[in-house]
């Protein structure tokens, strides 16, 4: 038997795991989300810093690089077959890859020349793209309920482009990334039914790596040794942030831990404004909150008519 400090650091890991355990799901799907809100915030941030003197290719190669260092340990216990590396999809892995990389480089390209808060916030009309695309690949039937919310969403990010002024191509930019986003988010529904949730890491981080390559050697700027450095976190945080939100919607219901995900937009403006003096005006104020309150209750609807479906469906096979 093994005593001293790694012993207790083992006992004390083992009685915090004990205690998470014990709670309900709910809550432990809000501490998921919120721990992954802190480190996708802190991603942010290292990125933005690293974007004032790198380029914006180079922090996505880094992103997906150690993204994908994160996830060997896990790879190596699955294997090269099924679970692992072997996909039955290959094609849709490949798509899904491309498409995600794309929105990468768009998410850190606005992260980089916008206000922080800003770019979350336009980021976060990913949920209003979704219903249009869910009507186009999943053969969705969307309500009118979420149609008007998709609509009032739209009409919170047409404030945030400033109906005043001239419109900052940045903006537009991260609009695409989150029509990107929601875009991958579908085809992710769509290759789950497939392969598991490793495999799905693994082409993510592949092809992210290959695409991101080429761009960022045509533009390469040497990075300083701490530099260096602030890559490899900033890419590791973002795997892990990933991995704990995953973990949230796991185990939560979504329509009680979805608000949680959008604390991230109160973060980044934090870190935005001590670390960048970067304040909202009421334009990123007004257009944030109509987004934010647009896609929480899309997210909310969607999930009340899934639950619906459900339960028609285990009272059909009750009937039977």
């Amino acid at each position: 038997m093994t005593y001293g400090p790694l012993s207790s650091l083992r006992e004390a890991g083992g009685a915090i795991a004990a205690r998470f355990s014990a709670l309900a799901p709910n809550v432990q799907g809000a501490i998921w989300l919120l721990c992954s809100a802190v480190l996708f915030s802190l991603m942010q941030t290292l990125a933005k810093y690293l974007g004032q003197r790198l380029d914006p290719f180079q922090v996505s190669l880094a992103r997906a690089f150690f993204g994908l260092v994160v996830i060997i340990p896990f790879l190596l216990r699955a294997g090269i077959g099924s679970g692992g590396i072997t996909t039955k999809v290959l094609p849709l892995q490949l798509l899904r890859g491309l498409v995600g990389t794309s929105a990468m480089f768009c998410g850190f390209y606005a992260v980089t020349h916008m206000p922080l808060a800003d770019a979350q916030s336009l980021n976060f009309a990913r949920g209003l793209f979704l219903v249009p695309l869910a009507i186009l690949f999943l053969k969705e039937v969307v309500g009118l309920r979420r149609v008007i919310a998709m609509a009032v969403g739209f009409v919170g990010v047409l404030i945030m482009l400033r109906p005043t002024g001239e419109i900052d191509p940045a903006a537009l930019i991260a609009l695409l990334g989150a029509a990107l986003v929601a875009f991958a988010t579908v085809l992710v529904k769509i290759v789950s039914r497939y392969d598991s949730p490793v495999t799905l890491m693994f082409y993510t981080g592949v092809v992210g790596t290959c695409v991101a390559a080429v761009p960022a050697y045509l533009n390469w700027v040497e990075p300083t040794l701490i530099e260096y450095g602030l890559l490899a976190i900033m890419g590791m945080t973002g795997a892990t942030a990933h991995n704990f939100f995953i973990r949230g919607y796991a185990v939560g219901d979504t329509t009680a831990i979805a608000p949680f995900e959008y604390s991230s937009l109160i973060f980044v403006t934090i870190t935005g404004f001590f670390f960048f003096a970067h304040v909202p005006d009421v334009f990123s104020i007004l257009g944030a909150a109509i987004i934010v309150g647009a896609s929480l209750y899309i997210v909310r609807r969607e999930a009340r008519v899934a639950k619906r479906e459900r339960e028609d469906a285990q009272k059909v096979a009750t009937d039977l």
